[in-house]
């Protein structure tokens, strides 16, 4: 999807990368200073991309500063463009993405229609400058994907020794400092969350609240309101005003997990608060602002959905900033024991034995790294690792099989099934609690309030 997005575009006029030997003469190595705090320049490379102007060829490297863009040939990009300024616009690597300032232009440099002077911009941006410029602000992936991998085998709680986690690693490592929104792919169990805690850890909103949100776990009508809040009566059963995840995550950052599965209808609104830092609560006429780093996650084919226009490619580019994938425990063999002892010592076992070692590596974990933990914590409960039943898995399979009607839709069973799954495993849930909400909500990880919505919905009284 990356690659037919670049190729529409006519040219890479410039790449910005940091850390570089020799920054041109143009910029110094001074420190990057925003809003009145003085911190270390973006630690993202960025590509700037020119539509509907012709560019100068050029490829300008810096450790930081600035890049002037216009008519002019002192410009560092010069833009053929009659409506363009000799010196138009100024822009600036910092913290939190790219400052913008215009530089007096006649006709103006404009951001979702608005014409700004001074503002900041998160990468993945567009600007349009005078009137048919345009301008994408990407981050620099091939600089990225050209990181040496991270040295050690632990960073910031996460354990692994392959060279796919070490990879990894070494770009959550250059991503710190900065509050770019990032893109996870990676199979359900593959530690997505922990990643994104990783992000926010090492961000400069580590302070603020980590807010996490799954997509997939919320029924279709509330998307809106879990995320954006609601007021009083604003529908059916809303006796009283809710606070949404945006609000919650105000100051820090907001995780949300199985993207791929947000309405159509809920992502445009979506978009707006990435865009502009507003959101409005359902059933308010009232915008209010929230400073949020976002975060979000998929297990499933995001590019297919773009394609098949369940997601708006706008918003995928917007949250696509930085796309990073989580390996599957079967892609790291290697890292199955020191990911065993971890969860071990975390259970309060000081070492496992080689047998168990051994037993651990023989398997494949389809669940990931959440079923080795789960193997872990029954290891510590029971002194000996779960049985693997094939047959019992062969034989959900069958009944899974067995209610597959091609004649139907895919979305109107799988909601079914899940409905049915929900409803068996709430039973069960509430059984081993006696009815207590409170410790049913922390068995099974989900929200407290979320949970009770979630029984009202299935029709489950305790």
């Amino acid at each position: 999807m990356r690659k037919s997005r670049e190729t529409a575009v006519t040219e890479i006029v410039s790449s910005i990368a940091l850390d570089q030997p020799e920054p041109t003469k143009k910029f110094d190595d001074s420190t990057a200073t925003v809003a009145g705090s003085s911190t270390h320049a973006n630690p993202l490379g960025v590509v700037l991309r020119i539509d509907g102007a012709h560019a100068k060829p050029a490829k300008l490297r810096f450790a930081s500063g600035k890049c002037v863009i216009g008519s002019g040939a002192s410009s560092d990009i010069v833009l053929s463009d009659r409506t363009v300024s000799r010196s138009h616009v100024q822009l600036e690597l910092v913290p939190e993405g790219v400052a913008v300032r215009d530089l007096g232009s006649r006709n103006g440099t404009f951001y979702l229609g608005q014409r700004v002077q001074v503002m900041v911009l998160g990468v993945g941006a567009r600007l349009v400058i005078g009137q048919s410029a345009s301008l994408t602000i990407d981050a620099d992936d091939e600089a990225i994907g050209a990181l040496p991998p991270y040295a050690g085998a632990d960073y910031r709680g996460m354990v692994g020794n392959s060279s796919a986690m070490r990879k990894l690693f070494s770009v959550l490592l250059r991503l710190e400092g900065s509050l770019v929104t990032v893109l996870l792919d990676g199979e359900s169990g593959s530690g997505k969350e922990r990643v994104a805690r990783a992000l926010h850890e090492g961000s400069r909103v580590s302070t603020g609240p980590f807010v996490a949100v799954n997509c997939g776990a919320i029924p279709r009508e509330l998307v809106a309101s879990e995320l954006f809040g609601h007021r009083r009566g604003a529908f059916t059963g809303a006796v009283e005003g809710r606070r949404g995840a945006f609000e919650a995550a105000n100051g820090g950052t907001l995780f949300l997990d199985e993207l791929g599965e947000l309405p159509l209808e809920v992502q445009p609104v979506l978009l707006r608060a990435l865009e502009t830092g507003e959101i409005r609560a359902v059933g308010d006429d009232e915008a209010r602002r929230v400073n949020v780093r976002l975060v979000a996650a998929t297990n499933r084919d995001i590019d297919q959905r773009v394609r098949e226009g369940l997601f708006r490619d706008d918003l995928y580019y917007r949250l696509a900033v930085v796309r990073l994938r989580v390996p599957p425990l079967r892609e790291r063999p290697e890292d199955i024991e020191p990911l065993a002892r971890s969860f071990a010592a975390a259970e309060g076992i000081a070492d496992l034995p080689r047998p168990v070692i051994d037993a651990l590596r023989s398997q494949t974990f389809p669940g990931n790294a959440r079923e080795l933990r789960n193997a872990i914590q029954a290891y510590a409960a029971l002194g000996t690792l779960p049985s693997r039943r094939p047959a019992d898995l062969e034989a959900r399979r069958a009944l899974l099989a067995a209610a597959v009607d091609l004649k139907r839709p895919f979305l109107e069973q799988r909601d079914e099934l899940v409905d049915e799954f929900a409803g068996v495993y709430l039973d069960a849930l509430l059984a081993s609690t006696n009815g207590n909400q409170t410790a049913a909500a922390q068995i099974a990880g989900l929200d407290r309030t979320y949970l009770g919505r979630l029984l009202a919905k299935l029709g489950r009284r305790p």
